[in-house]
C-alpha cells in the first residue's frame, strides 16, 4: 500500500516537473518572438539627435576586434559620416582584453577617418546601464537626444535602458553575426538578460 502511494506522489512529481519545463519552454519562445519582433522595428533616427553613443563588445588578446565590434564600429563611422556628431565610444576593460573597448574603439575610428576631437572613449563601465550612465555624464550640455549604436539584439534592451536614465534615445542595431550558433547564443543570452532586467524592475535593491 505504501509502495503505491510512493509511486503516485512520483508520478505527481513527474508531472508537474513536465509541466513547468513545458511552461519555461513557452515562455521562453514567447520572450523569443518579443525580441525579434522588437529588433526588427527600432525607432526611426531623429535628425534631431546631438551624439552617438556606441556601445562596447569583444576586444580579443591581440588587440583584434570582435566581429559584433566591428560591426558596431563600421554602423557608427557610417552614420558619423552621414552626419558628423560627436562619438561616445562605450567599455571597459575585460578579462583577457589588452585594452579598455572604449580606447580600442576611439583609435579604430580615428583610423577610419573621424577627427579626434569628435570622439570621446569612456572606459570605466561593466555593463550596459554604466555604459550609458557615463556616457550621459560626457554628454555637451546642448545635447538633447541621442541614438544608440550597439547590436541588432541588444537594441531593445539598450533603449530601455535609455529611458531609464533618463536618455532621450533613437537606435540603430547593427547585424548580429549570421551563423546560426551565434543567432541562437546572442539571443539566448539576451532572453535571460532581459529575465534580469525586468527582475531588477520588481526588486530594484537587486541591482
Amino acid at each position: 500500500m505504501a509502495s503505491t502511494q510512493r509511486k503516485k506522489i512520483w508520478k505527481g512529481i513527474m508531472r508537474l516537473i513536465v509541466c513547468l519545463a513545458l511552461l519555461g519552454v513557452l515562455l521562453f519562445a514567447l520572450a523569443l518572438g518579443a525580441l525579434c519582433l522588437a529588433e526588427s522595428n527600432p525607432p526611426a533616427v531623429s535628425p534631431e539627435s546631438g551624439a552617438v553613443i556606441v556601445l562596447g563588445c569583444q576586444v580579443y588578446a591581440d588587440g583584434a576586434l570582435s566581429p559584433q565590434l566591428e560591426m558596431r564600429l563600421q554602423s557608427a563611422l557610417d552614420t558619423y559620416f552621414a552626419s558628423p556628431r560627436l562619438i561616445i565610444a562605450c567599455g571597459g576593460q575585460g578579462d583577457k582584453e589588452p585594452a579598455p573597448e572604449g580606447e580600442v574603439m576611439r583609435d579604430w575610428l580615428i583610423a577610419k577617418g573621424v577627427p579626434a576631437g569628435s570622439v570621446i572613449a569612456e572606459c570605466q563601465s561593466s555593463n550596459t546601464r554604466q555604459n550609458l550612465l557615463n556616457a550621459k555624464a560626457l554628454l555637451p550640455e546642448d545635447v538633447r537626444r541621442v541614438t544608440v549604436i550597439t547590436s541588432d539584439y541588444h537594441l531593445p534592451r539598450a533603449l530601455a535602458l535609455c529611458r531609464d536614465v533618463g536618455l532621450d534615445a533613437d537606435g540603430i542595431g547593427s547585424p548580429c553575426r549570421p551563423e546560426i550558433q551565434f543567432w541562437v547564443k546572442n539571443h539566448t543570452r539576451e532572453v535571460l538578460a532581459w529575465g534580469k532586467y525586468l527582475l531588477e524592475k520588481v526588486l530594484p535593491e537587486n541591482r
